[in-house]
Order: structure tokens, then C-alpha cells, then sequence
């Protein structure tokens, strides 16, 4: 079985780690795997300024191609942290972390990222702990969890609150 467990830094991942890692560590079966999405990237990086020059077009296309995977690494270890600390809770509900994968997003909508992983990676299952929300994000379903639950075509999905 492969489950998704989407996270960020808040106490609700904390606790859907905990859910998740009590109830399954016990199952040996399970693969799981943490994924969190980088915050959106600066709109500097998104496009050059281009050129007639086809040359000169290239090279900048290419300078920009580089700055994009050096913004993604650069995100990658600063947000890291957000990825160990959710493991190590799993680790602390008994679940064997051997089994535990990483892997990171990083566009502006955060729902269509982890169903874009969700399919990609084949999973089953994806967690999610209740995102914080406004009361009227909640009431005209604006918020992550609640596209994904209009969305998510074909997954189980576990929300821990």
C-alpha cells in the first residue's frame, strides 16, 4: 500500500503524522511517503526578459533553466527541516522510518500539486491534516483540503483533524 502524506510545518501535520504512524506501524506492507510543497517561485524566475537574438534567446533561456533549479535546491534545504521533523514524529508513533520516502513540490496551487504526485506516484491513499482555514474558506470550500476532497478522483483520502 502506498499512502501520500501531504505536510507543511504546522501542529495539523504533527498530528496526522502521529495518527498515521500509530495506526500503521504495525503494517508492514505500507510505504509512505512526505510530501511538501515549496512556497511559490519568485516571479523573476518564472520568465526572461527574452530577445529577438535566437543566440542570445538560448543563453538566456538557459541562465534562467539554472537560477530555477538553484532557487528548487535552495528551497529544498532550507525547507528540509519541515520534512525531518514530521519524520521523527512518525518515528516516535513506532512507525519504521526505513519505509518513509521525502519528496518535494513547488507551485502556486497546492492541491493540484499533490494530486499531480498523488497520480504520478501511484498512490492509494493521501493524508492530510485539516489546513488551517478561515471560517468562510470553510463554508464555500476554498481551502486545500477541501479541493482535494472535490478533486481527488479515485484515492482514499484521510483527513486528521
Amino acid at each position: 500500500m502506498r499512502i501520500l502524506l501531504a505536510v507543511d510545518e504546522s501542529e495539523n501535520s504533527h498530528r496526522a503524522a502521529r495518527y498515521v504512524g500509530s495506526l500503521l506501524r504495525r503494517t508492514p506492507d505500507v510505504s509512505l511517503t512526505l510530501f511538501h510543497v515549496l512556497k511559490p517561485m519568485p516571479r523573476g524566475l518564472l520568465e526572461h526578459g527574452g530577445s529577438e537574438d535566437p543566440a542570445t534567446e538560448a543563453q538566456l533561456g538557459g541562465r534562467l533553466r539554472d537560477e530555477q533549479q538553484a532557487w528548487i535546491r535552495k528551497e529544498r534545504e532550507s525547507e528540509c527541516q519541515v520534512l525531518k521533523g514530521v519524520c521523527e514524529t512518525l518515528g516516535q508513533s513506532g512507525f519504521d522510518t526505513s519505509r518513509v520516502s521525502k519528496q518535494f513540490g513547488h507551485e502556486d496551487d497546492i492541491a493540484r500539486n499533490i494530486l499531480e504526485e498523488a497520480h504520478s506516484g501511484q498512490y492509494e491513499t493521501i493524508v492530510v491534516g485539516r489546513y488551517g482555514t478561515s471560517l468562510a474558506k470553510r463554508l464555500f470550500g476554498g481551502g486545500v483540503t477541501d479541493q482535494l476532497l472535490r478533486d481527488a478522483k479515485g484515492f482514499a483520502i484521510w483527513v486528521v483533524e
